[in-house]
């Protein structure tokens, strides 16, 4: 089992890549989103081995608490979370007019974008939660704040969640018929719920959940950028 997360995490990674070759027209999102989603990967010791203790590369989560898999996983989540949504439902990116960016509503934008790194750093000081709780936790109220700047992007958070999860449900699912102990071995279950669904347990899915509901629209947030429907060419 030496090696199955770094194969998995290859498996996301060409996901990735197959995205990005079918959304010729949101290449440049899914590369800002994913640079800015993989150093994210560096906070790998917050939770090995508190939340669990993966095999990988050279054994470096259990020697260092570092791994290069969640470098790359986190790349590829990072992209495939921005343009899931807008892949399936057929959206495109349109620059956000100066008109409406004098919103009241707006005015708190650069707070808002901070609100996941605040709550997700109060709970890890002042709670005994585990890191995996507080990182749900912190996306979730990130979504919350995120619809309160950008109620336009209300449908795109709630399914961007829903999506994602099910995505991620796929994904991590199809390592089970594999590997049926995996889950049973690498993760801390005494520490945690130890719900699992379908073998997968659901602090993943709740993690897949609010990470695809805040991704969904951190792009639109971050840029100023809108959804519309393309213009069909007659």
């Amino acid at each position: 089992m030496q090696y199955v997360w770094f194969i998995w995490s290859l498996i996301i990674l060409a996901l990735w890549g197959v995205v990005y070759l079918l959304k010729k027209d949101s290449r440049r999102e899914m590369l800002k989103m994913s640079w800015i989603t993989m150093p994210f990967g560096l906070t790998e010791p917050l939770f090995v081995p508190e939340y669990w203790h993966p095999p990988s590369l050279f054994d470096l989560a259990i020697k260092t608490g570092f791994d290069i898999e969640s470098i790359i996983f986190s790349f590829a989540i990072g992209g495939i979370g921005t343009v899931l949504y807008n892949l399936l439902f057929k959206r495109r990116y349109v620059e956000m007019p100066h008109t409406e960016r004098k919103h009241a509503r707006h005015g708190l934008h650069i707070y808002i974008l901070f609100v996941p790194v605040l709550v997700f750093l109060g709970l890890s000081l002042f709670t005994p939660l585990n890191h995996i709780y507080c990182g749900i936790v912190a996306m979730f109220l990130g979504g919350m704040a995120t619809l309160y700047c950008r109620p336009d992007l209300k449908t795109k958070i709630w399914i961007g969640g829903f999506l994602f999860t099910a995505l991620y449900f796929v994904y991590f699912g199809s390592i089970l018929p594999f590997y049926p102990n995996y889950v049973e071995l690498f993760w801390n279950l005494e520490n945690l719920s130890d719900v699992l669904v379908a073998g997968v347990p659901i602090e993943e899915l709740l993690f897949a959940f609010t990470f695809g509901m805040y991704w969904s629209g951190l792009y639109e947030h971050l840029y100023w950028r809108k959804l519309m429907k393309p213009i069909p060419i007659n």
